[in-house]
């Protein structure tokens, strides 16, 4: 079993395997199941997430609090109509990754990855990157699994949760783990998976957890398009050959103590931030019938 991401890098290295691959063999050990009980589950969730991003790209999704809806959408029809300056694969992943969290929103089925709020990520990119190259439906489940054990090593030694260390822990968590998992599927080595988590996820430190009227929308949302964004581009500098200084296990411990030192307004208890704001205030009381700036 590993502990952190170079242990990960080790084994797979060690072992001549991808980082799916000692994922599914630790699980296997954990949980003592069959390979094929186990790879059954992720290709449930793999449909899962296939049908939520299917979803937010085709209907009319709209939350129950009309905060959020329709971007993702919209960003497609964008991309049809007018010379976009992002690449497709960029965009796409971006426009998929909102298509999750608006389904989300709006209270639909979505996979946790590793958190609802941040459930656009892994499968945004998953499926903006399989549209370049065409991978099987077994690699695609391989991208989950590889995104799983950056996950892992995250969570356990760090959070991933926006009430315990921000939405760097959140989003930021989900933008590595997509980042080393995106590498593999294009082929690229364990130790450039974890370039890339340690590039993706330095790029987060810092980002707070700060829902308006506490509601995992705003900016929910538009932060899991930016995190697919950031895993992408993350990817492409770490197969370029391009090395984070600081490597990711420390980048990791680095925001467990920033989401340490960071203040309990800024940690999912919109007492903070955007949730602040005159707008924020003005929202919140708007849609629970609360005075602006009064609270328990």
């Amino acid at each position: 079993m590993f502990r952190n991401v170079a242990e990960l890098v080790e084994l797979a290295e060690s072992q001549g395997k991808p980082i799916s691959q000692i994922m599914i063999d630790a699980e296997m050990n954990f949980s003592e199941r069959s390979r094929e009980s186990i790879m059954e589950e992720m290709y449930r969730n793999l449909d899962v997430m296939e049908k939520a991003v299917q979803r937010g790209l085709t209907e009319d999704i709209r939350s129950h609090s009309g905060l959020t809806g329709g971007d993702a959408k919209r960003l497609q029809q964008y991309m049809k109509e007018k010379p976009f300056l992002s690449g497709k694969t960029l965009l796409n992943a971006v426009s998929m990754s909102v298509a999750v969290n608006e389904v989300n929103a709006a209270m639909g089925t979505i996979v946790a990855t590793p958190t609802a709020g941040a459930c656009g990520i892994v499968p945004g990119t998953l499926f903006a990157v399989s549209g370049k190259l065409n991978p099987t439906r077994e690699e695609m489940v391989n991208y989950l699994f590889a995104a799983g054990a950056i996950g892992y090593c995250i969570a356990n030694n760090a959070f991933i949760s926006g009430a315990a260390g921000g939405c760097q822990a959140e989003v930021g968590s989900a933008t590595a783990m997509a980042a080393a998992a995106i590498v593999e599927m294009a082929g690229g080595t364990p130790k450039e998976s974890a370039q890339a988590v340690a590039i993706a996820l330095k790029n987060m430190l810092g980002l707070v957890c700060d829902p308006v009227a506490g509601l995992v929308e705003v900016p929910c949302v538009k932060r899991n398009a930016m995190g697919a964004a950031i895993a992408t581009v993350a990817a492409d500098m770490a197969m370029a050959g391009i090395k984070s200084v600081i490597p990711a296990d420390e980048v990791i411990l680095a925001m467990y103590r920033i989401g340490c030192s960071m203040p309990n307004t800024l940690k999912e208890t919109a007492q903070g931030g955007l949730a602040d704001t005159k707008t924020g205030r003005a929202i919140e009381a708007k849609i629970f019938g609360v005075p602006v700036n009064q609270h328990d």
